[in-house]
């Protein structure tokens, strides 16, 4: 990496904080920006170590400035056609994001992996795997699951491997990263407000195998037509894996068994109940991704099944949380989208008081409703999407619909509404923003929530 350019770190997040002390550790000239209109430079400057050397503007990049940048880093929050971008990118200066720059500065094997849906649940699980393969220390989880790339890879040595999720406003801005396996774990839409279009959005998923070559591996759903589809024109090798469909080669079910298939020739590999406490098809296909991928970075398979024996749900995706008044409460705050939603309601066993609505990501709910099917029973909307979503759910036949106008009398009219034997599930297929910082946030008070119930 060249040190001597002068870089722009557009973005103040932990990513982009991440990039500063990366930057500086390599001795590079850093420019720390942030077009927060609420944030002044002395703001910006206390989220630094004390005697840091970095320049901090905000909210506006003055021409000097802009001519003598060389290089910009971008937090996964900027466009990449934000217009100072577009003008940075015009002035022939490197655009590149936080995830390109941390692996300018590995030394090990990078496992990457991407998706609409399942991707922290499955980078959980595979950095897990490699740390009992490898050792602690051996072993980092990085990227979009909430680790800075750029705080990890100068620890990274020949022998260690770094396990990436990574999401698609990640992998618009990179150029060398060159994982030896990848993972798409499925395609639906999502982040059309930023992508704009399903190609690019596509597109910048299918970049994770950019730099890949048939020395390499990429796993692949066979069951979702943009993964199947882009299979036939992968770089890289790929081993398929189904929940839905018998294959020739790849992990797939068979019963209540999930069995790899060499050549049409059926080895089982581990029960579906007995062998892991994870809920839901999609569990399973994460489940199955997980062990194509420890399978591409030749991990033990009994090392494999010991860790997915063991291993539990990801905070804020179907957990359950607790029982209270004969009602089970699951948090699945991180089901930000449609097609996660539908996740949620398949993994309940029980009749179900569904709370939905948030940010709108110019999704469609469509399917979402549809998949209902019986099961919920009332539908609590809160946020921006709420008449959104009641009118698609009323085309659909479904009227069991109330509103709240906070997240306190949201909780409180589920509780009310929910029965013994019922189930209440936060699974709002919508993003957080406006109502909350994160889906994090949500979900914890969610948690708190339910805890606090007698």
């Amino acid at each position: 990496m060249n040190s001597k350019k002068k870089t722009l770190v557009f973005g103040s997040g932990i990513s982009g904080l991440g990039s500063v002390a990366l930057l500086q550790h390599m001795g590079a000239e850093v420019i720390l920006y942030d077009g927060n209109e609420n944030l002044s430079v002395d703001q910006l400057r206390q989220k630094l170590p004390e005697g840091s050397q970095v320049t901090c503007v905000c909210p506006t990049l003055s021409k000097e400035h802009k001519e003598s940048i060389d290089r910009v880093v971008l937090s996964p929050g900027v466009p990449v056609d934000h217009p100072l971008v577009n003008e940075l990118r015009e002035n022939g200066a490197e655009i590149i994001g936080e995830i390109e720059l941390g692996y300018l500065a590995e030394q090990g094997t990078v496992v990457a992996i991407t998706g609409t849906n399942g991707k922290t649940t499955t980078t959980t699980l595979v950095g897990e795997i490699m740390k009992t393969h490898l050792g602690m220390e051996q072993s980092f989880v990085v990227g979009n699951i909430g680790n800075p790339y750029t705080s990890e890879c100068l620890k990274t040595t020949a022998d260690t491997v770094s396990v990436g999720e990574i999401s698609s406003f990640q992998l618009e801005t990179i150029h060398r990263f060159h994982p030896k396996v990848s993972a798409i774990l499925n395609i639906t839409p999502d982040h059309l407000d930023r992508h704009h279009t399903m190609e690019a959005y596509v597109k910048a998923k299918e970049n994770i195998t950019l730099n890949q070559t048939a020395q390499d591996v990429c796993v692949l759903n066979y069951d979702n037509e943009y993964t199947k589809d882009f299979g036939e024109r992968c770089p890289a090798a790929v081993i398929y894996f189904s929940s839905a469909q018998k294959l020739q080669d790849g992990y797939c079910l068979a019963g209540d068994s999930i069995v790899r298939m060499r050549d049409g020739i059926t080895t089982e590999i581990m029960d579906i109940h007995r062998d892991m406490h994870l809920v839901g098809t999609c569990n399973v296909e994460n489940v199955m991704a997980a062990l194509a991928i420890a399978e591409g970075m030749k991990v033990p398979l009994e090392t494999t099944l010991g860790v997915i024996r063991e291993f539990r749900a990801v905070e804020h995706r179907i957990e359950y949380v607790d029982t209270k008044g004969g009602v089970d409460y699951y948090n699945d705050s991180k089901g930000t989208n449609p097609d996660a939603a539908i996740q949620g309601i398949r993994a309940m066993s029980k009749p179900t008081i569904l709370i939905g609505g948030g940010y709108d990501k110019q999704s469609q709910y469509d399917e979402w409703i549809e998949s209902f099917e019986g099961k919920v029973k009332w539908l609590v909307l809160i946020g921006q999407t709420r008449e959104k979503i009641a009118a698609c759910a009323r085309e659909h036949g479904f009227e069991n619909i109330r509103f709240a106008d906070t997240y306190e009398e949201c909780l409180t009219l589920c509780t009310e509404l929910a029965e013994d034997g019922d189930a209440v599930l936060l699974s709002p297929a919508c993003a957080s923003w406006g109502m909350f910082p994160n889906y994090e946030e949500r979900g914890r008070l969610f948690k708190e929530y339910v805890k606090s119930l007698t």
